[in-house]
């Protein structure tokens, strides 16, 4: 049996319950026929207003006794450029629905508070604003996402403060930026008009927002070859009326269209299932949950294909990740959750399908980036841990603008739960920047081990090296009394006297090594 398929996750794998096969498992990457460019944004990160992913979990101010850079934590700024993080997503998700710029610049001292009613209905005293952010961005090396305000703002509001940000002129909004401190310009990637306007951001049908998409974007202008890339607010799940209207209709400057998807155990927002202390059952159906996104991805690309054969449109998975129950005890608006090797693996799992779908997938970002649902990083007062879910952004490093390689796969497997099914095995290949093919192979089986051969035509491998991560129960994770008990080792295989590379996958493990000749 072969199934060949571009970047596909592949069905390798085996349950404690599964009939060994015979024959081993191969994959076969061709090394001679590039695809698409796995671009760096597909490794962005989400900041939103939230609990506490500004406030402590970045932003501690400059007279804190947490050390920190001109008030941003110095642990936090360190390990986020660690991980190489390409794009921030700022102010929101639903919080830049309500978001008022003027209310983030000029001294803190003077900023208004407001309240955040989305999330926990606290206080939001605007001490972290636009110059706030894109120092953030300046420090860690990464490029912005901005999101304007559709929901509760108007044109006008939005257009002075893309002027705020990008204007060179004289005007009165940029001669304000310069008083504020600031006198080049800043560079912005993206921009976001909206955010989930089915939802949070207004409860809007497709044609009314494309028509307020429209409208706003008349008015949305930057300095010639200052342009950012416009992003419209798409769907979710199976609903591709956004995609299809939004494509069919905006007349005015779009370059892409967001999608939102989050990975829930029990796809029920009323009980959502717990992010520690789980069984395999929930195991598997966090796992299957989170596959579906290449289903949605899939679907959104065929209305892509027929309404924008050239492709001059992306599509931006712009929040993505696990939501579990909230922890008792703690505020559930704040979303806070623990990060397992769960987690770490529904990332590489999502990896591995965006690289399969590079070709529209240009960007994404992960919900979020500290101390919100699915964060890199977790920290408690003064201490800082490192997720799971960071580290497997730190191995897949090696694929930011990579190019994709198709690869086949002979004697697929799966892991088998009762009378469902999931690939055994979620597998990318690429090209990286550095000449290298890089392979990522993720277990999906938490009870099965794997042996894998692997061959690159036109290429003699003779073995493999890289990190890999893995523990010994489903739910391990970093706490900040055990800090390393989930984290990269070093991996390397030699290739057999055959010539023939074989590749140990641990059970519940994600991989990623270069193929060296």
């Amino acid at each position: 049996m072969k199934l060949k398929r571009y970047l596909a996750t592949l069905a390798i794998g085996l349950s404690a319950t599964t009939v060994v096969a015979q024959d081993t498992p191969r994959i076969t990457i061709d090394s001679t026929q590039p695809g698409a460019t796995i671009h760096r944004d597909i490794y962005g990160q989400f900041a939103e207003h939230l609990g506490r992913g500004i406030y402590e979990g970045i932003w501690v101010g400059k007279d804190s006794e947490i050390e920190n850079i001109n008030g941003f934590r110095t642990d936090v700024i360190e390990a986020l450029r660690e991980i190489n993080v390409p794009l921030v997503r700022w102010p929101g998700g639903c919080f830049a629905d309500e978001y008022r710029w003027r209310d983030g610049i000029g001294p803190r001292d003077q900023r208004p508070v407001r309240v955040n009613t989305h999330w926990g209905g606290v206080e939001e005293d605007n001490a972290f604003g636009t110059h706030e952010f894109f120092e953030l961005v300046e420090l860690i090396g990464a490029e912005a996402y901005v999101n304007g305000n559709l929901g509760t703002g108007n044109p006008r509001e939005m257009a002075e403060w893309l002027e705020y940000m990008t204007g060179t002129s004289n005007s009165a909004v940029v001669e304000e930026r310069r008083k504020n401190g600031r006198d080049e310009p800043w560079k912005i990637a993206y921009f976001g008009v909206g955010n989930e306007a089915w939802g949070c951001g207004g409860h809007m049908r497709p044609a009314y927002y494309a028509d307020l998409y429209n409208h706003f974007a008349t008015f949305l202008k930057t300095p010639r070859g200052s342009e950012p890339k416009y992003v419209a607010s798409g769907g979710h799940t199976t609903d591709t009326s956004w995609t299809d209207t939004l494509s069919k209709n905006v007349q005015r400057q779009m370059d892409g269209i967001s999608f939102h998807y989050y990975t829930l155990p029990t796809g029920d927002w009323d009980d959502k299932g717990e992010s520690t202390g789980f069984a395999e059952d929930e195991w598997f159906a966090t796992l299957r949950q989170t596959l579906r996104i290449d289903e949605f991805i899939r679907l959104n690309k065929k209305v892509l294909d027929k309404n924008d054969p050239e492709k001059k449109l992306g599509f931006y998975v712009d929040e993505w990740g696990t939501w579990y129950n909230p922890e008792e005890g703690r505020e559930p608006g704040f979303l806070y959750q623990q990060n397992t090797l769960r987690d770490a693996v529904v990332a590489a799992l999502n990896f591995n399908v965006f690289h399969e779908h590079a070709d529209r997938v240009h960007m994404t970002n992960i919900a979020q980036m500290v101390n919100v649902l699915q964060a890199m990083i977790l920290t408690d007062k003064d201490k800082m841990v490192l997720t799971p879910t960071y580290h497997v952004y730190d191995l897949y490093q090696v694929f930011q603008d990579a190019t994709a390689l198709p690869f086949e796969i002979e004697n697929p497997r799966s892991y088998r739960m009762g009378d469902q099914s999931l690939p055994g095995i979620s597998a990318s290949a690429a090209r990286g920047k550095d000449g290298k093919i890089y392979l990522s192979l993720v277990n999906l089986d938490p009870n099965q081990e794997h042996t894998i051969s692997v061959d690159v035509t036109g290429l003699e491998v003779t073995d493999a090296s890289g990190r890999l991560i893995t523990a010994s129960t489903m739910d391990a994770r970093n706490t900040f009394e055990a800090p390393r008990q989930v984290e990269p080792a070093k991996y390397h295989a030699e290739g057999e006297a055959t010539g023939e590379l074989q590749l140990q996958v641990p059970a519940k493990s994600v991989l990623v090594v270069a193929l060296n000749d």
